[in-house]
């Protein structure tokens, strides 16, 4: 089993859900998150004046698959889609997954997602 998790720029969100529903990803989490990486900060004008953020905001996205090779088809999916060429873009991780219990059943592992 394998966790993904994407940083997308908010204007990607609904793109790379789509593309996600698209090759029938069924199980996605979605953050709201803040954060930085060579892109740095952003200006912006708040009531008249410049105002510095070090954080950009961005969108996370966590899903659970049973198979590499699920992995790597949403992996493409993300990729392809959250893409522009610029910096921002965002990353996306894969690990490892120990376990998966599904509360209501008690069902462990594959059986869980």
């Amino acid at each position: 089993m394998k966790k993904i998790e994407a940083i997308v720029r908010p204007e990607k969100y609904e793109e790379v859900k789509d593309a996600l529903n698209k090759i029938e990803v069924k199980g996605i989490t979605v953050y709201q998150v803040m954060g930085c990486g060579h892109q740095k900060g952003r200006q912006e004008n708040v009531r008249g004046l410049n105002v510095d953020f070090e954080l950009n905001r961005k969108i996370k996205f966590e899903i659970v698959v049973s198979t590499d090779e699920w992995a790597e088809k949403t992996v493409e999916a993300i990729q392809k889609t959250a893409n522009t060429g610029e910096i921002g873009d965002g990353k996306i991780f894969v690990y490892d997954l120990e376990d998966v219990v599904k509360i209501r059943t008690g069902e462990r592992g594959v059986k869980a997602i």
